[in-house]
């Protein structure tokens, strides 16, 4: 008997998922990107701008500021970086070298400005 050749088995039952384009990739990337910047930009906006606007004053308590702070905030604060990194993670899945790296990226920037804005929320 003739065992069935190797090409159709490939054929009939892929083993492995096909990766976008690299073009795809890129262009995908890119998107990502500017979308990217401009949430960095309005949220590094804020985050100077509340800053700038809760300076404790002298006659205020020190820890005002923690209590004051809705849950929903500290949500927002650090469901960014986390849904950043699921992001990152997703393309990585998807075999999207260029956008994973990207979306790296973002999660960094996006923990570095949960952390200053914890670090503003809390003093």
């Amino acid at each position: 008997m003739a065992s069935p050749s190797t090409d159709d088995q490939d054929s009939s039952t892929p083993s492995r998922r096909e990766r976008p384009s690299r073009l795809t990739d890129i262009a995908v990337a890119l998107l990502l990107l500017v979308a990217d910047a401009v949430i960095v930009v309005v949220a590094g906006v804020l985050l100077f701008a509340v800053g700038m606007g809760t300076a404790p004053s002298p006659r205020s308590s020190p820890s005002a500021h923690s209590r004051d702070t809705p849950p929903v905030t500290w949500l927002i604060i650090w469901g960014a970086p986390a849904l950043a990194a699921a992001g990152a993670f997703v393309h990585a899945r998807l075999r999207m070298p260029v956008t994973a790296v990207v979306q790296g990226l973002f999660t960094l920037t996006c923990l570095v400005l949960a952390v200053a804005w914890t670090r503003m929320l809390l003093s």
